[in-house]
């Protein structure tokens, strides 16, 4: 079954991109992502937050050796939106494609 193509803003901004990507896969910690996106705490935080209020991402608090740590899980909803999300880019990329070998745009 394939995901109809669905552009979503909220997605695409380049650091929440990159965060849905990572959370496609593995459920993630804060400091991961952070470091895989090198950005700052805060801009990671506003980032997790805006996902979360979409109802994209779910978030977990948990305690180890009295440091809270949170951690980052792709939920149903977002990863249905970050698959139609990648549809919809894959559909824009290929109608930039030549349909036949040596073909360009005319310009």
């Amino acid at each position: 079954m394939s995901v109809a193509p669905v552009f979503d803003a909220l997605i695409h901004a380049p650091g929440r991109l990159q965060i849905c990507a990572i959370l496609s896969s593995v459920d993630a910690e804060f400091a991961m992502l952070r470091d895989a996106i090198k950005v700052s705490d805060s801009v990671m935080s506003k980032h997790l937050k805006q996902l979360e209020e979409a109802g994209y991402v779910a978030l977990t608090k948990t305690s180890e050796n009295g440091r809270q740590r949170t951690w980052a899980s792709l939920t149903g909803k977002g990863r249905k939106a970050f698959a139609a999300h990648v549809a919809e880019l894959q559909r824009l990329a290929a109608m930039t494609a030549p349909t036949r070998l040596g073909e360009g745009f005319a310009g």
